[in-house]
């Protein structure tokens, strides 16, 4: 066991963890964060997406030694003071989620992918978004969310 300092939602948290323990795990296990969700394990679907330095990144596969000091941001992180941020809202009125399961992955990718372009097309968009799967195929509602983000209507 190690001490790591993890920035996380703004906070700063001292943790005794093993080096090699996936943030994943840190997040929901030590943080009690609910927003990043275990999928496959291995990176690929995306459900376990967090922000690290405005990148999205597969939390079950980084080692909590690799992201000492970055800021994180999970989805519990991104609404402010009570208000849902612009990509959580425009979620909400294009009615995108089914089960919900990916929606974590979904809605950090899109964060990430409009704070490098704040007005995609819609062909950077689903190139932006391809490595969140979707059982449910609600791609086209994810598409209308992140361009109604995009036109500043959320």
């Amino acid at each position: 066991m190690s001490n790591i300092t993890l920035k996380v939602n703004g906070k700063t948290h001292a943790l005794d963890v093993d080096p090699s323990t996936p943030l994943l795990y840190i997040l929901r296990n030590d943080l009690g964060l609910q927003g990043p969700r275990y999928g496959c394990g291995l990176g690929q679907c995306g459900a376990c997406t967090v922000l690290i330095k405005g990148e999205a990144v597969r939390s079950c596969v980084r080692p909590a030694s690799a992201v000492q000091g970055a800021e994180i941001t999970t989805l519990e992180g991104l609404a402010q003071d009570g208000v849902l941020h612009p990509i959580q809202q425009a979620w909400i009125d294009e009615q995108v989620p089914q089960c919900g399961f990916c929606q974590n992955g979904q809605i950090m990718t899109a964060k990430a992918l409009l704070d490098k372009n704040p007005n995609p097309t819609d062909a950077q968009i689903r190139e932006g978004m391809a490595r969140v799967l979707c059982r449910c195929m609600t791609y086209y509602r994810v598409q209308s969310a992140i361009k109604r983000v995009a036109k500043g209507v959320a």
